[in-house]
């Protein structure tokens, strides 16, 4: 009796294992493959409405002088970084451009503009994605975003676009994008929390 309820024991144990082990090399390819977010319709729902209020929001913004302005598109774009990942962060962001001009244009279309709404989407779900997002999370990955987009990004857009040269573009844009970084950091922040909340409730 007792070598039998050792052997079923033992059976029992290894194929628990075994299960456990199928499970997480599923979850391995699942993480591996790029294309998996968009064949879950819950993710693209979620991806279609942050599009949506992309860009809606990219029609406001609040001066506050005459070069400095508050704007709210990136906000979604972030959201969708921090819920989805990098790949639906970065379709939000290159979706929402794509609609913010074709609805409403406001000069010459360049691609190189889509391109930094892609790449920021990118940034905060390569930064935020599968982490809580404490403050110091969400500025870091607010100064990278402001690096690479507000400040490389589009200074080489605007470059290209008017025939100004790169760093007299850079000098004219520089410290506006440097005062946004606490300001969007923190309206990031006051709207990462109760999502994260909500998330995990």
């Amino acid at each position: 009796m007792y070598k039998d309820s050792s052997n079923r024991n033992t059976a029992e144990e290894e194929k628990k294992n075994t299960k456990n082990t199928g499970e997480r090399k599923k979850e391995n390819r699942g993480q591996g493959d790029l294309t998996a977010p968009f064949r879950d319709i819950h993710v693209l729902t979620n991806a279609g409405l942050l599009t949506a209020a992309a860009i809606v929001l990219g029609f406001f913004k609040i001066p506050l002088t005459d070069i400095i302005e508050i704007r709210f598109a990136s906000l979604p774009v972030a959201i969708a970084g921090y819920l989805f990942g990098p790949v639906i962060g970065g379709a939000v962001g290159a979706l929402s451009d794509l609609g913010g001009y074709f609805l409403k244009p406001t000069g010459p279309f360049f691609p190189g503009f889509t391109i930094t709404s892609m790449v920021s989407g990118i940034i905060f779900g390569l930064m935020l994605h599968g982490r809580k997002p404490t403050l110091q999370r969400i500025l870091a990955a607010q100064i990278v975003y402001t690096v690479i987009c507000g400040i490389l990004l589009n200074s080489i857009w605007l470059s290209m676009l008017y025939g100004n040269g790169f760093i007299a573009v850079l000098s004219a844009r520089l410290v506006k994008e440097l005062v946004m970084i606490p300001v969007q950091t923190l309206m990031l922040a006051a709207i990462m929390e109760p999502i994260r909340r909500f998330r995990y409730a």
